[in-house]
């Protein structure tokens, strides 16, 4: 049985509480992990094996779309995260004299991932709200959410598109991270990443695994007040079908993060 409960690994704080989280809501539904969990997260994900998991929003509508069943999404009660949905936190250096999205045209970009809703989709959405056509002179993916901080911090690039919910933990708990970087700019609301379990698996069961969720939330306080989810709420693909709205705007405005 194959079964990690988030894409959110850091802090440490963080991640302890998604264990902790995980093994209580086992124990409720009666399952054992069973073995280590698939590193490679598509195969992970596909697995008939899997009994549950989170993905990022954006494959949930495109490489995954009806290869599995949706749990639900969490609803966090963070600064930048509330009532199921969450943005991207577009960041630049502290120090930069631009104040707006359009003068970062011609610039550097740091994107984590190619199928990345909060790094790449909602970015590609609010640029393309300011500037038809190619917007950076180079792009660079960075594979992680914090390895674009980092190298943003560094002066590897001028600017990045962050998981509202990656920026509040670092925030919350380990603020030196993102010491020096501003918030020049939120994207659109999106639905909160969800969690997914094995298309081979019932409605019925996809709902009695959100209940044992939300039951373990109840029974450890201090792992709902670490994860700062009140609940998790029901979900449908239909949210979700907002991301390819997202996409259709950019496509529609012959977006590109640069020039073919």
């Amino acid at each position: 049985m194959i079964s990690d409960l988030s894409m959110y690994l850091a802090p440490d704080r963080v991640r302890q509480a998604q264990e902790d989280w995980l093994q209580r809501t086992l124990q409720l539904i009666g399952e054992r992990r069973g073995q280590e969990p698939i590193t490679d997260s598509p195969s992970r994900w596909l697995s008939p094996e899997l009994l549950l998991s989170q993905t990022c929003g954006y494959p949930l509508v495109t490489s995954l779309r009806g290869k599995v069943r949706l749990v639900g999404r969490p609803s966090y009660e963070l600064p930048h995260s509330s009532g199921g949905n969450h943005c991207s936190l577009i960041l630049c250096r502290a120090d930069s004299p631009v104040t707006h999205l359009a003068g970062f045209a011609g610039s550097h970009g740091l994107i984590n991932a190619e199928d990345s809703n909060s790094g790449m989709n909602l970015f590609r959405h609010a640029l393309s709200m300011v500037k038809e056509g190619a917007f950076f002179s180079k792009v660079s993916f960075t594979g992680a959410h914090r390895e674009s901080i980092r190298r943003l911090k560094n002066h590897e690039g001028d600017l990045a598109s962050i998981d509202s919910v990656t920026y509040d933990y670092l925030d919350r708990y380990q603020s030196e991270e993102i010491k020096g970087l501003k918030i020049i700019a939120r994207s659109a609301v999106s639905p909160c990443l969800p969690y997914i379990t094995s298309i081979l698996r019932s409605e019925d069961e996809a709902s009695k695994i959100r209940s044992a969720l939300n039951e373990a939330l109840r029974q450890l306080p201090e792992v709902a007040e670490d994860l700062a989810i009140k609940e998790v709420l029901p979900a449908s693909d239909e949210d979700y079908e907002v991301l390819r709205k997202y996409e259709r705007f950019a496509t529609g405005r012959g977006f590109s993060f640069v020039s073919e």
